[in-house]
């Protein structure tokens, strides 16, 4: 067992949470996202307040200027080819002034986050600015 998932837990209501997140993802003809926070007291990885968003500038207006967070995202979109995929990913959000204890303890969580929610790709993001254009980057390969 890794070091990082001794560290950090999730409880069985959150990994149950993770999954049918997942699997309801899959199909939505809309953006979905979770943000999910790291609880300082018992380092438990959690959704910060259970709200599903559909817009990435409410994403954006919810995320703390100087604290990371870990953002569930699965954002439908037509390829230059025109089919419709649905990436799901993680948007891994450390804007530059956050204070390093709070940057070591989510990077330390990062895999067991991708790992658990069983996402392919993690988009380390910044700013506002990142999260709102992240259609850009979902639409390239890794």
């Amino acid at each position: 067992m890794s070091s990082e998932s001794r560290l950090y837990t999730f409880s069985p209501e959150t990994r149950e949470k993770l999954r049918k997140f997942r699997l309801g993802t899959s199909r939505a003809k809309d953006a979905q996202a979770i943000i999910y926070i790291i609880d300082s007291k018992t380092q438990e990885i959690r959704p910060e307040d259970g709200t599903v968003y559909s817009k990435l500038e409410d994403i954006a207006d919810e995320l703390p200027e100087s604290s990371p967070r870990f953002v569930l995202l699965s954002y439908p979109l037509t390829l230059p080819s025109g089919r419709l995929t649905v990436p799901y990913v993680l948007l891994y959000y450390l804007p530059e002034n956050c204070n390093p204890s709070m940057r070591m303890t989510y990077a330390g969580a990062v895999e067991l986050m991708r790992n658990t929610a069983e996402v392919n790709r993690v988009i380390e993001v910044e700013s506002e600015e990142d999260v709102i254009s992240i259609a850009s980057k979902l639409g390239g390969t890794d």
